[in-house]
């Protein structure tokens, strides 16, 4: 498995958790994946890093106002296909 679809696994996993309420454990863990992501896509081309900044936003922004639902969908949704765009662009 290489290191974008361990991640890719990791936002799914914390997606899961913000899903099931569990958003304490769910925090946690969405640290290590932003670092995760961030230690990803901090070397790809200047689209991928941009669309980076803008979905980091919205989830950060999610996650000030408590909603998990829609930190979940940012995270298993729009990053997983910027990982996945990030891997094909490599």
């Amino acid at each position: 498995m290489t290191t974008i679809e361990q991640c890719v696994d990791e936002c799914r996993q914390c997606a899961g958790l913000f899903r099931l309420g569990r958003d304490v454990e769910a925090a946690l863990d969405m640290v290590d994946v932003f670092e995760g992501a961030q230690q990803l896509l901090i070397a790809r081309p200047a689209p991928i890093q941009q669309d980076w900044a803008f979905i980091l936003t919205h989830m950060l922004d999610c996650q000030e106002r408590q909603d998990w639902l829609g930190l979940a969908d940012w995270m298993e949704y729009e990053l997983v296909e910027l990982l996945q765009k990030a891997r094909s662009a490599h």
